[in-house]
């Protein structure tokens, strides 16, 4: 099966193409230089460069793959969840190529194809679901903080998600109160590797609840209040590096105290996690850590798929189509809110 999918839920305008479950090609053109100067996505932006970019990107994601659009077997996008007007253009201009070529379109769920990207491999790229275990898996990012119990391929349990703020947004939102750039969440994990994770003892919210979800907004105040009576901190070098070395910490704690314990208490032989805030060098480290220590298998979704892309939307509906799931009518509208466990 030869498939194109298109992804647009919030700043990456993406298109990718595969068969048999290898990516043929993924292009992802990226508005962080044009948000940058906002600190945050204008959605009015965003989707005017989805206009713009959506094109030329799936044009030349075609010419990487080497194939001609009369040659696609199925046409893929994210239907949600996402900004409203960002997700209509993937999904009416993959709705419309479906219509013109008289193909099936598969509407895919963004956390979803998220979901089972820790099970594509590299060097090519390609779906690996022959090696799939059932997983406690942790999907992490600047809008969303999701723990799922996954038992087998395309069945899942939703465990537990953020309350208020995402681990991503306390990322960008400390950036900020710290003078860094958007987005913040790089440049954090940068100065970290500088710094001591034990210079400031931030709080670790939620750690020691029996649930499964998580709480970031606590931490967040927290470091502003911090910052309120040491101002001086953020314009010193080495407190810099602290300061985020010791909120990295605390995200970081939370979040894989939370995971391996969950996969522990189900019995689950694996963990994996994918993301946006899973490309976190910290996190990657000490995941694999605790994992080691409690005997658990990880899978941690390549770098190149934990910000959106196409190419994971691709191989998830490929997968959905080959297994006999229908295809998605054609007057499918985007979804923005669209809740994980209503799949």
């Amino acid at each position: 099966m030869l498939l194109l999918a298109f992804e647009t839920s919030c700043d990456e305008t993406s298109a990718a193409v595969v068969r048999e479950g290898r990516v043929l090609a993924s292009v992802v053109s990226s508005q962080i230089a044009l948000h940058a100067e906002y600190g945050g996505v204008v959605p009015e932006l965003a989707t005017r460069e989805h206009l713009r970019n959506l094109q030329p990107v799936a044009g030349a994601a075609l010419r990487q793959a080497g194939v001609r659009a009369g040659e696609l077997d199925a046409v893929a996008a994210t239907r949600g969840p996402g900004l409203p007007n960002a997700l209509m253009i993937g999904l009416k201009a993959a709705q419309a190529a479906a219509f013109a070529l008289d193909r099936p379109f598969v509407a895919i769920h963004h956390h979803e194809a998220h979901l089972y990207s820790a099970w594509v491999a590299r060097d090519p790229l390609r779906a690996d679901f022959e090696s799939f275990q059932p997983n406690v898996s942790l999907i992490v990012s600047g809008g969303h903080t999701l723990l799922l119990h996954v038992p087998e391929p395309l069945r899942h349990r939703l465990l537990g998600s953020t309350l208020d703020d995402a681990a991503g947004e306390c990322f960008d939102k400390t950036g900020k109160l710290l003078g860094l750039p958007y987005p913040a969440g790089p440049h954090i994990d940068r100065l970290a590797r500088e710094g001591n994770p034990r210079a400031f003892d931030f709080p670790r919210p939620m750690i020691a609840d029996s649930n499964d979800d998580f709480s970031f907004s606590g931490l967040k105040t927290s470091v502003r209040y911090f910052l309120q009576k040491q101002p001086e901190l953020a314009e010193d070098p080495a407190a810099l590096r602290d300061l985020c070395a010791s909120v990295q910490a605390a995200i970081v704690d939370v979040l894989v105290s939370k995971t391996v314990r969950a996969a522990r208490r189900l019995r689950a032989p694996c963990v994996t996690a994918s993301g946006g805030v899973s490309c976190n060098s910290r996190l990657r480290e000490a995941l694999a850590t605790a994992c080691r220590q409690a005997g658990l298998h990880l899978r941690l979704a390549d770098p190149t798929l934990c910000t959106d892309n196409a190419a994971m939307v691709a191989i998830l509906a490929e997968r959905k189509l080959l297994g006999g799931a229908p295809p998605t009518p054609l007057d499918a509208e985007p979804d923005p809110g669209w809740a994980l466990d209503q799949l």
